[in-house]
């Protein structure tokens, strides 16, 4: 079944405004308390959200929830160019309405969530980190993808993923890997000072594995039209 432009966008907003919700909101609600969950709350959170989101919306839309997982679908053909502006549009209005909702009815601590690097380290190990966290997030989405839901586990892996990264790898790089829901809680809470890594190092790190993937794609679907 072929979905509209229009379903697409409502689809991928509701599922952005969910995941920066619990990825953004968990991190609120924890310094609210005093912080007495940590990273596994923050790694948690978002990997309910996508369990929810890909399992609700992923025959619809894909389940981006991400602009940076966008491009990595446009290179490998999934989407067209026209469908990147619905894309995009989606998740930028379905993350700031999140943000909105987190500050309304959560609270303000934490610049709303926002990501932020750890400076203690070097910039030349911040920006690969957030780079292999994109990438390692793009691989499992691809992988999905390429064997048609991974046996019904779709939703758990690519939450899991973003779970693991954020374990593992947040406490370098903050582990957005997300243009979207970093730009949401920096952009209402005026925290802009680390932006420019979310909008960068996300998109190299989804581009290197489209690319890697794009072959893949073209031979599967060489194969299902022959």
């Amino acid at each position: 079944m072929t979905y509209s432009n229009l379903q697409i966008f409502i689809v991928e907003l509701i599922g952005t405004f969910i995941l920066v919700i619990f990825a953004t909101g968990s991190i609120v609600y924890d310094v609210q308390i005093g912080g007495p969950y940590g990273i596994w709350f923050a790694a948690v959170a978002p990997f309910i959200a996508l369990i929810i989101g890909v399992y609700s919306f992923g025959k619809i839309s894909l389940a981006h929830f991400n602009p940076a997982v966008t491009i990595g679908y446009f290179i490998t053909g999934h989407v067209s160019k026209i469908q990147i502006v619905w894309y995009f549009a989606a998740e930028i209005i379905g993350a700031v309405l999140g943000s909105l909702f987190v500050m309304t009815f959560i609270g303000k601590e934490a610049n709303l969530g926002a990501n932020a690097p750890n400076y203690d380290y070097s910039l030349f190990l911040i920006f690969p980190t957030e780079v292999l966290a994109s990438a390692l997030l793009m691989a499992v989405i691809f992988t999905v993808v390429y064997t048609k839901g991974l046996r019904g586990f779709s939703g758990i892996a690519i939450g899991g993923i973003v779970g693991l990264d954020i374990f593992f790898l947040a406490f370098i790089s903050g582990a957005s890997m997300n243009p979207a829901r970093a730009l949401a809680p920096a952009l209402l809470s005026g925290f802009l000072n680390d932006l420019w890594l979310y909008w960068t190092a996300p998109y190299v790190g989804t581009i290197i594995v489209a690319f890697l993937f794009r072959g893949k794609f073209l031979k599967q679907r060489r194969e299902e039209n022959s």
